[in-house]
């Protein structure tokens, strides 16, 4: 059963003028390991520690800007948005199609808060807190091309054309911004695109992306901005004590015009000045350490890195099970193809190596997880290929061969093939990347002992159900098994309205 909105009774539970407030008891464990007679001696203590919660309940009107607005990714996220803000239905070879918010955690999934006589309740995960509706997003951004987004819209040959017709006299009239273009950090094969080019040192270029966050703020009437780069994979950064190991030598690099500061730090850097939420949504290291230690002194959230929509969400899933069910793969083979300027610019290795780190980290936590089938520093062989095919767009193919250890020296193969529509599944990730972003900008919590509020660890782990490679505070434990992703995700927002954890348990039907 599907109920739309609730509201939580309980003496814990505040809803007022403008805040929620929740007193939350966070059950969680502390262990203590001991030598006795030369063994390890393990001792697990459940402990509650009491949190509050306040959530902001205002939702403001905001501004989401996209560097490589241009792109498949930009151009489809802002055609689908517009679709579904105008009721836009369009003639498919199969039928009538309704514009949708499917593939968005946000809008197109529930939770459960409990049963009704003897049936499940769920609601939509929109309805946990005041989010903002993606209807009313304004858009604008970045791109190293002049195209206007209906141009971009037909370039990238991912909607039919139908909608695209009924899309064009609102989308015509949408042109990036000029952005940051360095040759040095993406394919050769870029080139021919960069006709739309912030100029100057890159003091200079950082300076314009905050005058052009300040000026899209200004004339959009919009309350906050949330920047996210949609743009080419950059090769990795090197990094270099004295140069961008600390955020004075960062910014001295700068100063100096130095060539490894990457387009994606400088927009960074400029968002942490602006104390805007700033996204990765590619694999390279844009979060160098001066730019973390940035982000942390200016208390401005970031998050990253890399989409996680398709081959490598099913890999999270997939190997999660295996190593959980006490199955032990041991050989992983992901390769891919696509055709789309994504896949262009992947051609040249030095980005497709950026791409190939985020995709073959992503089984680590689930190997260290069991270590009875796992020797120590024993993990699987992975391996990533991925190429260039023009011919079929942006409908990438994946395919897997997961080899495993079973019962009695017996082998297992799992093969997959999915063909991914990669700007479809990766489009309504940036919704919920930029809209969760801002709905972190509003919680802040305390623990008993502390006298204020304050608000989430800058360094925002709490996007990693959409990340390849989750951006981590130092010394937090990196979890890439889905499932475990989206319990978090779920059981935070459910902590802010004063909602047990989702246990599963049904200890009422046991």
């Amino acid at each position: 059963m599907l109920v739309d909105n609730f509201k939580v009774e309980s003496p814990d539970v505040v809803y007022g003028d403008e805040f929620i407030t929740s007193k939350y008891k966070y059950q969680t464990t502390e262990l203590d390991c001991a030598v006795r007679d030369g063994k390890f001696d393990w001792t697990v203590k459940p402990v509650n520690k009491q949190y509050e919660f306040r959530t902001q309940t205002k939702v403001p009107k905001l501004g989401v800007m996209l560097v490589g607005w241009g792109g498949n990714n930009g151009s489809t996220l802002t055609a689908g948005v517009i679709a579904n803000r105008e009721g836009i239905s369009w003639l498919t070879k199969d039928g009538i199609q309704v514009a949708n918010y499917f593939g968005s955690v946000t809008q197109a999934s529930t939770c459960r808060v409990g049963s009704f006589k003897g049936e499940e309740v769920y609601v939509p995960f929109k309805s946990l807190l005041p989010m903002v509706d993606p209807n009313e997003v304004v858009f604008g951004g970045w791109d190293i091309s002049s195209m206007n987004l209906a141009d971009a819209m037909a370039r990238a040959k991912v909607l039919d054309i139908d909608l695209q017709k009924q899309l064009w006299s609102h989308m015509k009239d949408m042109t990036p911004l000029p952005g940051i273009y360095d040759p040095d950090f993406i394919a050769a094969n870029q080139e021919a695109r960069a006709n739309n080019v912030i100029k100057g040192t890159k003091k200079e270029q950082m300076q314009q992306v905050i005058q052009d966050i300040r000026k899209f703020k200004e004339a959009s009437g919009v309350d906050s901005v949330v920047v996210l780069w949609t743009a080419n994979t950059e090769r990795y950064s090197d990094v270099i004590t004295g140069h961008n190991d600390t955020k004075e030598n960062l910014f001295n690099a700068i100063e100096r015009n130095e060539r490894e500061i990457s387009p994606s730090t400088l927009y960074a850097a400029a968002c942490i000045h602006e104390k805007v939420p700033f996204i990765n949504g590619s694999p390279q290291n844009t979060f160098v350490p001066g730019l973390i230690e940035y982000a942390l002194e200016n208390n401005s959230l970031i998050g990253g890195d890399d989409f996680k929509s398709g081959q490598t969400k099913m890999k999270s899933v997939l190997v999660d099970f295996l190593v959980s069910a006490g199955i032990k793969p041991m050989s992983i083979v992901s390769y891919n193809h696509l055709g789309n300027n994504d896949g262009m610019n992947l051609s040249a290795p030095q980005t497709f190596r950026s791409k190939e780190i985020s995709k073959s980290n992503v089984v680590d936590d689930m190997v260290a997880s069991n270590a009875i089938i796992y020797d120590k520093g024993q993990h699987p062989d992975h391996v990533v290929v991925i190429k260039y095919v023009p011919y079929v767009g942006d409908s990438k193919r994946a395919m897997d061969e997961y080899t495993s250890e079973i019962f009695m020296g017996g082998k297992n193969t799992i093969v997959m093939h999915n063909t991914c529509e990669d700007s479809l599944l990766a489009a309504p990730l940036i919704l919920d990347l930029v809209l969760l972003a801002e709905l972190f900008t509003r919680i802040q919590l305390r623990r008993e002992e502390e006298e204020d509020f304050h608000s989430f660890h800058p360094v925002a782990s709490l996007l990693s159900y959409l990340s390849k490679a989750p951006l981590v505070p130092a010394g937090t434990p990196v979890v890439n098994a889905l499932a475990k992703q989206r319990g978090m995700l779920e059981n935070v927002l459910r902590a802010c309205v004063g909602l047990a954890p989702e246990n599963n348990m049904l200890l009422e039907y046991k």
